[in-house]
Protein backbone atom coordinates (compact mmCIF):
# COMPACT_ATOMS: atom_id res chain seq x y z
CA UNK A 1 0.00 0.00 0.00
CA UNK A 2 2.75 2.44 0.97
CA UNK A 3 4.64 1.59 -2.23
CA UNK A 4 1.57 2.27 -4.35
CA UNK A 5 1.03 5.62 -2.67
CA UNK A 6 4.56 6.69 -3.62
CA UNK A 7 3.20 7.21 -7.15
CA UNK A 8 1.78 10.68 -7.80
CA UNK A 9 -1.05 9.22 -9.91
CA UNK A 10 -1.89 6.66 -7.22
CA UNK A 11 -1.95 9.39 -4.57
CA UNK A 12 -4.32 11.48 -6.68
CA UNK A 13 -6.63 8.51 -7.24
CA UNK A 14 -6.57 7.61 -3.53
CA UNK A 15 -7.36 11.20 -2.59
CA UNK A 16 -10.14 11.34 -5.19
CA UNK A 17 -11.73 8.15 -3.84
CA UNK A 18 -11.69 9.54 -0.30
CA UNK A 19 -13.22 12.78 -1.66
CA UNK A 20 -16.05 10.88 -3.38
CA UNK A 21 -16.75 8.98 -0.16
CA UNK A 22 -16.87 12.28 1.76
CA UNK A 23 -19.20 13.80 -0.85
CA UNK A 24 -21.63 10.91 -0.34
CA UNK A 25 -21.43 11.38 3.43
CA UNK A 26 -21.97 15.13 3.04
CA UNK A 27 -25.12 14.56 0.99
CA UNK A 28 -26.47 12.03 3.49
CA UNK A 29 -25.64 14.35 6.40
CA UNK A 30 -27.41 17.24 4.66
CA UNK A 31 -30.56 15.21 3.96
CA UNK A 32 -30.86 14.18 7.61
CA UNK A 33 -30.16 17.68 8.93
CA UNK A 34 -32.61 19.25 6.50
CA UNK A 35 -35.44 17.15 7.95
CA UNK A 36 -35.00 19.19 11.16
CA UNK A 37 -36.49 22.15 9.26
CA UNK A 38 -39.47 20.09 8.10
CA UNK A 39 -40.28 17.68 10.92
CA UNK A 40 -38.90 17.41 14.45
CA UNK A 41 -40.11 13.81 14.73
CA UNK A 42 -38.51 12.73 11.44
CA UNK A 43 -35.20 14.29 12.41
CA UNK A 44 -35.30 12.56 15.81
CA UNK A 45 -36.11 9.20 14.23
CA UNK A 46 -33.32 9.42 11.66
CA UNK A 47 -30.79 10.72 14.19
CA UNK A 48 -31.70 8.00 16.68
CA UNK A 49 -31.21 5.36 14.01
CA UNK A 50 -27.83 6.81 13.00
CA UNK A 51 -26.79 7.12 16.64
CA UNK A 52 -27.72 3.59 17.70
CA UNK A 53 -27.17 1.43 14.61
CA UNK A 54 -24.17 -0.83 15.29
CA UNK A 55 -23.00 -0.89 11.66
CA UNK A 56 -23.02 2.90 11.41
CA UNK A 57 -21.46 3.49 14.83
CA UNK A 58 -18.69 0.89 14.76
CA UNK A 59 -17.99 0.39 11.05
CA UNK A 60 -19.03 3.43 9.02
CA UNK A 61 -18.07 6.04 11.63
CA UNK A 62 -14.45 4.85 11.97
CA UNK A 63 -14.22 4.65 8.16
CA UNK A 64 -15.50 8.23 7.95
CA UNK A 65 -12.92 9.49 10.45
CA UNK A 66 -10.17 7.66 8.56
CA UNK A 67 -11.38 9.11 5.25
CA UNK A 68 -11.32 12.67 6.63
CA UNK A 69 -7.80 12.30 8.02
CA UNK A 70 -6.55 10.48 4.91
CA UNK A 71 -8.03 13.06 2.53
CA UNK A 72 -6.43 16.02 4.26
CA UNK A 73 -3.05 14.34 4.81
CA UNK A 74 -2.95 13.30 1.16
CA UNK A 75 -3.96 16.84 0.17
CA UNK A 76 -1.01 18.29 2.11
CA UNK A 77 1.39 15.78 0.53
CA UNK A 78 0.17 16.56 -3.00
CA UNK A 79 0.32 20.30 -2.35
CA UNK A 80 3.94 20.08 -1.18
CA UNK A 81 4.95 17.96 -4.17
CA UNK A 82 3.08 20.25 -6.60
CA UNK A 83 4.88 23.30 -5.20
CA UNK A 84 8.23 21.59 -5.61
CA UNK A 85 7.35 20.64 -9.19
CA UNK A 86 6.25 24.18 -10.03
CA UNK A 87 9.45 25.65 -8.60
CA UNK A 88 11.49 23.34 -10.82
CA UNK A 89 9.46 23.40 -14.04
CA UNK A 90 7.77 26.79 -14.08
CA UNK A 91 10.18 29.52 -13.12
CA UNK A 92 7.97 32.04 -14.94
CA UNK A 93 4.67 30.50 -13.82
CA UNK A 94 1.90 33.06 -13.44
CA UNK A 95 -0.71 31.48 -11.22
CA UNK A 96 -3.41 34.05 -11.83
CA UNK A 97 -3.11 33.51 -15.59
CA UNK A 98 -3.08 29.70 -15.69
CA UNK A 99 -5.25 28.64 -12.75
CA UNK A 100 -8.24 29.84 -10.79
CA UNK A 101 -8.04 31.40 -7.32
CA UNK A 102 -9.96 28.42 -5.94
CA UNK A 103 -7.57 25.81 -7.31
CA UNK A 104 -4.52 27.79 -6.10
CA UNK A 105 -5.89 28.03 -2.57
CA UNK A 106 -7.39 24.57 -2.04
CA UNK A 107 -4.92 23.91 0.77
CA UNK A 108 -6.06 26.99 2.70
CA UNK A 109 -9.78 26.40 2.31
CA UNK A 110 -9.07 22.78 3.24
CA UNK A 111 -7.29 23.84 6.44
CA UNK A 112 -10.23 26.00 7.51
CA UNK A 113 -12.67 23.17 6.73
CA UNK A 114 -10.49 20.76 8.71
CA UNK A 115 -10.52 23.14 11.69
CA UNK A 116 -14.29 23.34 11.41
CA UNK A 117 -14.60 19.55 11.30
CA UNK A 118 -12.50 19.27 14.46
CA UNK A 119 -14.77 21.78 16.19
CA UNK A 120 -17.80 19.96 14.82
CA UNK A 121 -16.57 16.69 16.31
CA UNK A 122 -15.95 18.42 19.63
CA UNK A 123 -19.35 20.08 19.50
CA UNK A 124 -21.48 17.08 18.52
CA UNK A 125 -19.53 13.82 18.54
CA UNK A 126 -17.77 14.13 21.93
CA UNK A 127 -20.99 15.08 23.79
CA UNK A 128 -22.63 12.08 22.13
CA UNK A 129 -19.85 9.78 23.36
CA UNK A 130 -20.12 11.32 26.79
CA UNK A 131 -23.91 10.85 26.86
CA UNK A 132 -23.81 7.18 25.81
CA UNK A 133 -20.51 5.71 26.96
CA UNK A 134 -19.35 7.79 29.95
CA UNK A 135 -22.53 8.86 31.70
CA UNK A 136 -24.42 5.78 30.42
CA UNK A 137 -27.64 7.76 30.10
CA UNK A 138 -30.73 5.85 28.95
CA UNK A 139 -31.67 6.11 25.30
CA UNK A 140 -33.90 9.07 24.52
CA UNK A 141 -35.12 9.05 20.89
CA UNK A 142 -36.55 12.57 21.26
CA UNK A 143 -33.42 14.42 22.42
CA UNK A 144 -31.67 15.03 19.08
CA UNK A 145 -33.77 17.90 17.76
CA UNK A 146 -33.45 19.97 20.92
CA UNK A 147 -29.71 19.32 21.07
CA UNK A 148 -29.35 20.53 17.48
CA UNK A 149 -31.39 23.67 18.09
CA UNK A 150 -29.36 24.44 21.22
CA UNK A 151 -26.14 24.44 19.19
CA UNK A 152 -27.45 27.21 16.93
CA UNK A 153 -28.41 29.66 19.69
CA UNK A 154 -24.91 31.12 19.80
CA UNK A 155 -24.43 33.71 17.00
CA UNK A 156 -20.65 33.22 17.02
CA UNK A 157 -21.04 29.50 16.37
CA UNK A 158 -23.56 30.21 13.62
CA UNK A 159 -21.19 32.76 12.05
CA UNK A 160 -18.33 30.24 12.08
CA UNK A 161 -20.70 27.67 10.57
CA UNK A 162 -21.59 30.05 7.72
CA UNK A 163 -17.96 30.93 6.97
CA UNK A 164 -16.94 27.25 6.99
CA UNK A 165 -19.64 26.29 4.50
CA UNK A 166 -18.86 29.22 2.20
CA UNK A 167 -15.27 27.96 2.09
CA UNK A 168 -16.54 24.41 1.60
CA UNK A 169 -18.49 25.63 -1.44
CA UNK A 170 -15.31 27.16 -2.89
CA UNK A 171 -13.40 23.96 -2.12
CA UNK A 172 -16.04 21.83 -3.83
CA UNK A 173 -16.21 24.04 -6.92
CA UNK A 174 -12.76 22.83 -7.87
CA UNK A 175 -12.57 19.53 -5.98
CA UNK A 176 -15.77 17.89 -7.23
CA UNK A 177 -14.81 17.71 -10.89
CA UNK A 178 -11.17 17.03 -10.07
CA UNK A 179 -12.07 14.00 -7.94
CA UNK A 180 -14.14 12.32 -10.66
CA UNK A 181 -11.57 13.05 -13.37
CA UNK A 182 -8.84 11.49 -11.21
CA UNK A 183 -10.71 8.18 -11.06
CA UNK A 184 -11.11 7.93 -14.83
CA UNK A 185 -14.12 9.93 -16.03
CA UNK A 186 -13.04 11.00 -19.49
CA UNK A 187 -13.55 14.27 -21.30
CA UNK A 188 -16.99 13.49 -22.74
CA UNK A 189 -18.37 13.58 -19.18
CA UNK A 190 -16.57 16.82 -18.27
CA UNK A 191 -19.36 19.30 -19.20
CA UNK A 192 -21.97 17.29 -17.26
CA UNK A 193 -19.62 16.90 -14.28
CA UNK A 194 -18.89 20.63 -14.29
CA UNK A 195 -22.58 21.48 -14.29
CA UNK A 196 -23.56 18.93 -11.64
CA UNK A 197 -20.49 19.80 -9.57
CA UNK A 198 -21.37 23.51 -9.55
CA UNK A 199 -24.93 22.80 -8.42
CA UNK A 200 -23.72 20.40 -5.72
CA UNK A 201 -20.98 22.78 -4.54
CA UNK A 202 -23.43 25.66 -4.17
CA UNK A 203 -26.72 24.03 -3.14
CA UNK A 204 -25.44 21.69 -0.41
CA UNK A 205 -23.35 24.28 1.51
CA UNK A 206 -26.16 26.85 1.13
CA UNK A 207 -28.54 24.23 2.48
CA UNK A 208 -26.42 23.75 5.59
CA UNK A 209 -26.23 27.52 6.06
CA UNK A 210 -30.01 27.77 5.70
CA UNK A 211 -30.49 25.09 8.38
CA UNK A 212 -28.22 26.96 10.82
CA UNK A 213 -29.90 30.33 10.19
CA UNK A 214 -33.38 28.82 10.33
CA UNK A 215 -32.85 27.37 13.79
CA UNK A 216 -30.97 30.43 15.01
CA UNK A 217 -33.76 32.85 14.12
CA UNK A 218 -36.73 30.61 14.88
CA UNK A 219 -35.85 29.28 18.34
Amino acid sequence: MSGMLNSTIARKVAMALSAIFLLIFLLQHFIINFTSVISENTFNELSHFMGTNILIQFVMQPILIFAVVFHFVMGFILEIKNKKARNIKYASFKGSTNTTWVSRNMIYSGLVILAFLVLHFIDFWLPELNYKYIQFNPEDPTRYYHELVEKFHNPIRVGAYVVAFVLLALHLLHGFQSAFQSVGFNNKFTPALKTFGKYFAIIIPLGFIFIALFHHFNH
